[in-house]
């Protein structure tokens, strides 16, 4: 049922195996188990140690692609639940080996990850392999200290931490932070039986107003890193309810506590192009205590108030929808009385002597005509009326311009 389902997604294999099949784990292996997997899968099979054999390639996308699966608790619970079926594959997203992108890929990976989409990018191979096989540069880091220095990309700086049994009971914290707000990757490792250092833990620099940061915090109780690639997946695929969505990216961290001994961590360079500065500090929290119960009372606020929110979506999700309703409801009813009022003055202006224009100007020129007509009938029916002195004037004026010239002198 699990397996040899086709990818939809532009990040999966093209036949997709059961993951816990390609990791060799089981299905109630623990988080920290098949992490464990993944890394000696993907420095077995990674790019720069097999370039030569695309086989390789293709196993150490799988690999990826599977612990994209069952490194995440829903996406782990929806796989159990209903197979590939269950998963979005259009929404599974790999981590991006730059040392493999090339100049010009990387180029475009700098410039959407300059514009605030989150760029997720692999450790490289040579890092993880040097690491385990012990021959990485160790340096001190006492706690209640810190250290500046400047890592170049796809490089990293190993410090040693060592505790005491007082220091581990009472909690420890490793922070990184960078002013010039450079990309970096905080790294836990953890001794392997061969002597050299096996990868535990992660955590990717976010920026925190004019700083980057990322941090560990091993305080007896569990505490969350955020994932904004979660984040920004959810809000690409519904913007409305981005902040429904705005909690889902909390992961939480798998190593809650230390032994006491020397426990290396390490900074390592993320940008693009460019070296990374940072400053690293170890400090024990035993004069933090006030601070410490602020962050796990805000751990757990947090917590709550993602399940809250999960519930609160379904019923804002419905709202909206009514809200939608009544607002097309309220649009059409507008419009319909906007219609009736339109009409009504269309039958009031029905209501009057002059139908149309047309018909009034053919009325007025009928009357015209009628008026210049009666003019000159009575006219002539005056003339008629007073025809004799009509005629009277017309004799009087032939006599008069009748007679000859001569007639006037003897008239004088």
């Amino acid at each position: 049922m699990k397996t040899g389902s086709k990818s939809e997604g532009p990040s999966a294999p093209a036949l997709r195996r059961d993951p816990y099949e390609v990791l060799s784990v089981s299905r109630d292996s623990t988080d920290q188990e098949i992490k464990s997997a993944y890394r000696k899968l993907a420095l077995k099979y990674h790019p720069d140690k097999n370039g030569s054999n695309p086989e390789a390639s293709e196993l150490f996308k799988e690999v990826a692609y599977s612990y994209s699966i069952l490194s995440d608790p829903e996406k782990r619970r929806q796989y159990d639940s209903a197979g590939f079926e269950a998963l979005d594959a259009s929404g599974m997203d790999m981590e991006i080996d730059l040392s493999n992108l090339g100049t010009v890929n990387t180029m475009f990976a700098a410039l959407f990850s300059k514009l605030g989409v989150p760029i997720k990018t692999s450790i490289s191979a040579n890092v993880l392999e040097e690491a385990l096989n012990g021959t990485v540069t160790v340096r001190p880091l006492p706690i209640g200290t810190s250290v500046s220095g400047k890592v170049d990309k796809q490089c990293a700086h190993f410090f040693g931490v060592t505790i005491n049994e007082e220091q581990a009971q009472a909690g420890i914290v490793i922070r990184v932070t960078s002013t010039a707000q450079s990309k970096f990757k905080l790294l836990f490792f953890e001794h392997d039986v061969s002597g050299g250092y096996n990868l535990a833990l992660q955590e990717d620099s976010e920026k925190s107003g004019k700083v980057t940061s990322a941090g560990f915090y091993f305080l007896h109780f569990q505490v969350y890193r955020m994932d904004s690639t979660v984040n920004a997946l959810a809000m690409a695929k519904d913007p409305e309810a981005s902040f429904f969505k705005r909690l889902e990216g909390l992961q939480p961290c798998e190593v809650s506590e230390l032994k006491a001994g020397t426990h290396i961590f390490a900074v390592y360079g993320d940008n693009f192009f460019k070296t990374a500065a940072y400053t690293i500090e170890a400090l024990c929290t035993k004069n933090y205590e006030e601070t410490t119960e602020k962050l796990k009372d805000i751990e757990a606020q947090i917590l709550r108030k993602r399940n809250e929110l999960r519930q609160f979506e379904t019923e804002y999700r419905k709202a909206l929808a009514r809200f939608q309703e009544v607002t097309n409801r309220y649009n059409e009813e507008k419009q319909f009385v906007d219609e009736l009022l339109k009409q009504r003055d269309g039958i009031h202006a029905s209501f009057t002597v002059t139908k149309s224009s047309n018909h009034m100007g053919a009325g007025a020129m009928s009357n015209g005509t009628s008026s210049k007509s009666t003019g000159d009938d009575s006219k002539v029916d005056n003339q008629g009326e007073d025809g004799t002195s009509d005629e009277k004037d017309k004799s009087f004026k032939k006599r008069w311009f009748g007679m000859p010239r001569g007639s006037d002198k003897k008239l004088g």
